[in-house]
């Protein structure tokens, strides 16, 4: 057993105490109380106490979007698994195939308070495959997953067009993009009717291999996870969704402060970032930390991502933080990170905020989360410690 003693507990599910102790076990939360612990109940058990009195507790903060693993740091094109380029449609290609646990980004994540992410292909192709949400701590990949397949990644705008464009290949326009998703998705619509009738009547069915990574999004299992920069982008994402009636995530979402109330109009929520980097390309110059801010008030859950590596996923509190500067309420940008994250990720009953029966990932901070000067002292997944800052 585990137990942190005398923290200021952000549990980010509604009730909050000045001085508290949560106790751990097998990984799990098992009390959030805003007492001090009475050892004496648990003399005979084998119990771990952290002196945590000034310490601020929280849960693991998680990044919503990430490529940590997959495209890695430090390494190049040897490890650069990001985009299958050869095919502007890969719908069966799988995040847990590639992500690679030893990349030094997530000890940095880590050392960050950061527990957990969603994690995929990049954008380089209109459907670039499925996401997975793990842990951040682990050697194997299988035992950090909780959710695979998590999400379908799809692409609007540039970078689609760039890629296959310049090999003469479609898509060379956006109109080109939203056809070929529609083709695929409409192909995928019409197989499990036709599986089911087969089935029902004892007749043979060959299955399509292609067509089957696109059921778990028509069983309503995981959601679309949309690379949206501009407004007609984010607006043409929302038509084929609302088409093809299937929920949606908005990723990066950009230009979403200039059409917030189409947005929460939508009912999708709306991943935020990486407004920590350089306004690269001509579909991020209206790249803005105050993105956050306007979507929130209009109404549209909003989480934070740093896109690692585009920013490095160690500054996702800072992003959260820049974000609080420029509009957006300071509370809602640590739920940005923590619960609001795992709603959007389909994991809130396992993470994202500190309740009896959720997993243990939790780090203690020496100071305001949204300060620049504050520093994760531990951090803990699964209910170990997993980083302590010497």
């Amino acid at each position: 057993m585990l137990a942190i003693k005398g923290a200021s507990i952000l549990t980010m599910a509604g009730k909050n105490y000045e001085k508290g102790t949560i106790l751990i076990d097998d990984g799990i939360i098992t009390a959030v109380v805003g007492d001090a612990l009475d050892e004496s109940a648990y003399k005979d058990a084998n119990i771990e106490i952290i002196e945590a009195k000034g310490l601020v507790a929280m849960p693991g903060f998680i990044d919503a979007h990430s490529h940590i693993g997959i495209l890695e740091e430090k390494v190049g094109l040897p490890g650069d698994d990001s985009n299958e380029t050869t095919n502007p449609v890969t719908p069966t290609l799988r995040a847990i195939d590639a992500i690679n646990p030893l990349d030094s980004a997530f000890h940095n994540a880590l050392a960050a308070g950061i527990t957990s992410a969603m994690v995929g292909p990049g954008s380089s192709n209109i459907v670039g495959g499925q996401f997975a949400f793990i842990k951040l701590h682990g050697r194997s990949v299988d035992k950090m997953c909780l959710l695979s397949p998590a999400a379908m990644k799809v692409a609007f705008g540039e970078t689609p067009k760039a890629n296959s464009g310049s090999n003469g290949n479609p898509p060379t326009t956006r109109m080109s993009v939203s056809a070929m998703l529609r083709e695929d998705l409409f192909l995928a619509r019409q197989s499990p009717p036709s599986r089911d009738a087969a089935l029902a009547s004892s007749k043979a069915f060959e299955q399509d291999f292609t067509m089957e990574a696109y059921m778990p999004l028509f069983d309503g299992a995981i959601p679309l996870k949309a690379h949206v920069h501009r407004c007609d982008d984010i607006l043409t994402a929302i038509r084929i969704a609302k088409e093809f009636q299937l929920f949606m995530t908005l990723d990066h979402c950009t230009q979403g402060h200039l059409i917030a109330d189409e947005i929460a109009k939508s009912g999708f929520p709306a991943i935020i970032g990486p407004s920590l980097s350089s306004r690269s390309k001509v579909e991020v110059e209206s790249l803005d930390f105050k993105t956050a801010g306007v979507l929130h008030r209009a109404g549209v859950m909003v989480a934070i991502t740093t896109d690692h590596p585009v920013s490095r996923i160690q500054h996702l509190p800072l992003c959260a933080a820049l974000a609080a500067r420029e509009g957006l309420d300071a509370f809602e940008a640590m739920k940005a990170i923590t619960i609001n994250a795992a709603h959007i990720c389909r994991v809130s009953h396992r993470v994202g905020s500190l309740e009896v029966g959720k997993d243990a990932d939790i780090v203690l901070l020496d100071g305001n989360p949204l300060d620049v000067f504050t520093r994760a002292v531990y951090t803990i997944v699964d209910g170990k410690v997993v980083y302590k800052r010497k």
